[in-house]
Protein backbone atom coordinates (compact mmCIF):
# COMPACT_ATOMS: atom_id res chain seq x y z
CA UNK A 1 0.00 0.00 0.00
CA UNK A 2 1.39 3.56 -1.05
CA UNK A 3 0.22 6.71 -1.20
CA UNK A 4 1.27 10.37 0.78
CA UNK A 5 0.60 11.49 4.38
CA UNK A 6 -2.23 12.16 5.36
CA UNK A 7 -4.28 9.63 3.33
CA UNK A 8 -4.83 6.68 5.91
CA UNK A 9 -2.06 4.03 3.98
CA UNK A 10 -1.21 3.36 7.67
CA UNK A 11 -4.24 2.78 9.27
CA UNK A 12 -5.66 0.93 5.78
CA UNK A 13 -2.38 -1.41 6.04
CA UNK A 14 -3.36 -1.86 9.76
CA UNK A 15 -7.32 -2.60 9.11
CA UNK A 16 -6.29 -5.24 6.72
CA UNK A 17 -3.28 -6.89 8.98
CA UNK A 18 -6.10 -6.81 11.60
CA UNK A 19 -8.12 -8.71 9.77
CA UNK A 20 -6.35 -11.04 8.59
CA UNK A 21 -4.56 -11.75 11.66
CA UNK A 22 -8.45 -12.71 12.56
CA UNK A 23 -8.94 -15.35 9.95
CA UNK A 24 -6.27 -17.21 11.18
CA UNK A 25 -3.78 -15.78 9.02
CA UNK A 26 0.11 -15.25 9.97
CA UNK A 27 0.81 -12.13 8.77
CA UNK A 28 3.85 -9.10 8.74
CA UNK A 29 3.72 -5.79 7.97
CA UNK A 30 6.48 -2.83 8.05
CA UNK A 31 5.48 0.79 7.36
CA UNK A 32 8.01 3.12 5.80
CA UNK A 33 6.76 7.14 6.72
CA UNK A 34 9.62 9.52 5.25
CA UNK A 35 8.68 13.22 5.41
CA UNK A 36 4.95 11.86 5.92
CA UNK A 37 3.81 14.88 7.69
CA UNK A 38 4.89 16.91 4.97
CA UNK A 39 2.91 14.52 2.67
CA UNK A 40 5.83 12.78 1.41
CA UNK A 41 6.02 9.23 0.22
CA UNK A 42 3.98 6.80 2.84
CA UNK A 43 4.28 2.77 1.92
CA UNK A 44 3.22 -0.28 4.04
CA UNK A 45 4.46 -3.52 2.98
CA UNK A 46 1.74 -6.49 4.15
CA UNK A 47 2.55 -10.21 3.54
CA UNK A 48 0.18 -13.05 4.38
CA UNK A 49 -0.04 -16.35 4.32
CA UNK A 50 0.10 -19.54 5.82
CA UNK A 51 3.43 -18.95 7.47
CA UNK A 52 5.17 -14.91 7.01
CA UNK A 53 8.87 -14.93 7.73
CA UNK A 54 9.73 -11.55 6.58
CA UNK A 55 7.33 -8.04 6.04
CA UNK A 56 9.11 -7.12 3.04
CA UNK A 57 7.90 -7.47 -0.18
CA UNK A 58 10.90 -8.50 -3.05
CA UNK A 59 10.76 -6.29 -6.36
CA UNK A 60 8.25 -8.23 -8.78
CA UNK A 61 7.00 -10.02 -5.67
CA UNK A 62 3.66 -7.99 -4.58
CA UNK A 63 0.20 -9.90 -6.15
CA UNK A 64 -1.39 -6.45 -5.08
CA UNK A 65 -0.63 -3.00 -5.11
CA UNK A 66 -3.20 -0.87 -3.35
CA UNK A 67 -2.10 3.11 -4.47
CA UNK A 68 -4.01 6.15 -2.96
CA UNK A 69 -2.25 8.67 -5.32
CA UNK A 70 -1.13 7.95 -8.89
CA UNK A 71 2.33 9.37 -9.06
CA UNK A 72 3.18 6.83 -5.92
CA UNK A 73 1.77 3.84 -7.95
CA UNK A 74 3.76 4.51 -10.95
CA UNK A 75 6.83 4.84 -7.88
CA UNK A 76 5.83 1.25 -6.72
CA UNK A 77 5.32 -0.18 -9.89
CA UNK A 78 8.32 -2.62 -9.57
CA UNK A 79 7.33 -4.23 -6.52
CA UNK A 80 4.02 -5.50 -8.56
CA UNK A 81 4.79 -9.31 -9.73
CA UNK A 82 3.40 -9.76 -13.33
CA UNK A 83 -0.13 -10.36 -13.57
CA UNK A 84 -0.83 -8.50 -10.32
CA UNK A 85 -3.54 -6.46 -9.25
CA UNK A 86 -3.19 -2.98 -8.99
CA UNK A 87 -5.71 -0.68 -7.14
CA UNK A 88 -5.13 2.78 -7.79
CA UNK A 89 -6.74 6.02 -6.54
CA UNK A 90 -6.92 8.86 -9.45
CA UNK A 91 -6.60 11.76 -7.12
CA UNK A 92 -3.12 14.01 -8.21
CA UNK A 93 -1.47 14.92 -5.03
CA UNK A 94 1.36 17.04 -6.51
CA UNK A 95 4.39 17.32 -4.85
CA UNK A 96 5.96 20.86 -4.15
CA UNK A 97 9.49 19.97 -6.53
CA UNK A 98 6.89 19.10 -9.46
CA UNK A 99 5.06 22.79 -8.90
CA UNK A 100 8.60 24.54 -8.42
CA UNK A 101 10.59 22.86 -10.56
CA UNK A 102 8.23 22.07 -13.20
CA UNK A 103 8.68 18.42 -13.96
CA UNK A 104 5.94 16.23 -15.47
CA UNK A 105 3.32 14.74 -12.69
CA UNK A 106 1.93 11.57 -15.25
CA UNK A 107 -2.12 11.64 -16.26
CA UNK A 108 -4.22 9.13 -15.34
CA UNK A 109 -3.62 7.62 -19.11
CA UNK A 110 -0.32 7.85 -18.58
CA UNK A 111 -0.27 5.62 -15.51
CA UNK A 112 -2.76 2.99 -17.21
CA UNK A 113 -0.36 2.79 -19.76
CA UNK A 114 2.79 2.55 -17.07
CA UNK A 115 0.76 -0.59 -15.62
CA UNK A 116 -0.26 -2.59 -19.26
CA UNK A 117 3.48 -3.92 -19.32
CA UNK A 118 3.26 -5.57 -16.27
CA UNK A 119 -0.53 -6.50 -15.78
CA UNK A 120 -4.13 -6.08 -17.85
CA UNK A 121 -5.78 -5.98 -14.23
CA UNK A 122 -4.60 -2.67 -12.83
CA UNK A 123 -8.02 -0.38 -11.77
CA UNK A 124 -7.50 3.07 -11.53
CA UNK A 125 -10.59 4.61 -10.24
CA UNK A 126 -11.53 7.86 -8.88
CA UNK A 127 -11.68 6.93 -5.37
CA UNK A 128 -11.58 10.37 -3.47
CA UNK A 129 -14.17 11.51 -5.44
CA UNK A 130 -16.70 8.35 -4.64
CA UNK A 131 -15.96 8.88 -1.14
CA UNK A 132 -16.00 12.27 -1.35
CA UNK A 133 -19.55 11.55 -2.54
CA UNK A 134 -20.68 9.58 0.17
CA UNK A 135 -19.55 12.88 2.97
CA UNK A 136 -15.91 12.30 3.42
CA UNK A 137 -13.14 11.95 0.89
CA UNK A 138 -11.30 10.66 4.16
CA UNK A 139 -13.04 7.59 3.76
CA UNK A 140 -10.97 6.84 0.38
CA UNK A 141 -8.80 4.61 2.33
CA UNK A 142 -11.31 2.02 3.42
CA UNK A 143 -13.08 2.17 -0.05
CA UNK A 144 -9.71 0.94 -1.62
CA UNK A 145 -10.07 -1.73 1.23
CA UNK A 146 -13.63 -2.46 0.48
CA UNK A 147 -12.47 -3.47 -3.24
CA UNK A 148 -9.29 -5.15 -2.78
CA UNK A 149 -11.35 -7.12 0.13
CA UNK A 150 -13.21 -8.68 -2.79
CA UNK A 151 -9.94 -10.66 -4.07
CA UNK A 152 -9.22 -11.67 -0.82
CA UNK A 153 -9.88 -15.05 1.36
CA UNK A 154 -11.00 -12.72 4.57
CA UNK A 155 -14.63 -12.53 5.77
CA UNK A 156 -16.49 -9.48 5.14
CA UNK A 157 -17.47 -9.23 8.93
CA UNK A 158 -13.52 -9.61 9.80
CA UNK A 159 -13.36 -6.52 7.59
CA UNK A 160 -16.38 -4.59 9.17
CA UNK A 161 -14.91 -5.60 12.80
CA UNK A 162 -11.41 -4.23 11.96
CA UNK A 163 -12.50 -0.92 10.72
CA UNK A 164 -14.89 0.03 13.61
CA UNK A 165 -12.34 -1.05 16.33
CA UNK A 166 -9.52 1.41 14.26
CA UNK A 167 -11.77 4.36 13.77
CA UNK A 168 -13.91 6.68 15.98
CA UNK A 169 -17.82 5.58 16.33
CA UNK A 170 -18.49 8.91 14.49
CA UNK A 171 -16.91 7.85 11.36
CA UNK A 172 -18.46 4.47 11.18
CA UNK A 173 -21.32 4.89 9.31
CA UNK A 174 -19.41 6.75 6.30
CA UNK A 175 -16.82 4.25 6.26
CA UNK A 176 -18.95 1.44 6.17
CA UNK A 177 -20.43 2.62 3.19
CA UNK A 178 -17.10 3.48 1.53
CA UNK A 179 -16.14 -0.17 2.35
CA UNK A 180 -19.80 -1.37 0.61
CA UNK A 181 -19.06 1.22 -2.38
CA UNK A 182 -15.54 0.09 -3.00
CA UNK A 183 -16.78 -3.92 -2.80
CA UNK A 184 -19.81 -2.80 -4.59
CA UNK A 185 -17.40 -1.43 -7.75
CA UNK A 186 -14.86 -4.52 -7.69
CA UNK A 187 -17.62 -6.96 -8.35
CA UNK A 188 -18.85 -4.15 -10.96
CA UNK A 189 -15.74 -4.30 -12.87
CA UNK A 190 -15.58 -8.12 -12.53
CA UNK A 191 -18.89 -7.98 -14.06
CA UNK A 192 -17.22 -6.42 -16.93
CA UNK A 193 -14.55 -8.31 -17.24
CA UNK A 194 -16.88 -11.25 -17.48
CA UNK A 195 -15.56 -12.88 -14.25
Amino acid sequence: MTGVGGQGVIMASDILTTAALATGYDVKKTDSLGMAQRGGSVTSHVRIGEKVFSPMIPPGGADFLVSYERLEAVRSLGLLKPDGIAIVDSVAVTPLSVTIEGYHYPSVDEVKESFSSITQRAYVLPVMEMATKLGNPRASSVLCLGFLSVFLEIPEQSWLDEIRRHLPSRLHEVNLAAFNAGVDAARERQKEEGK
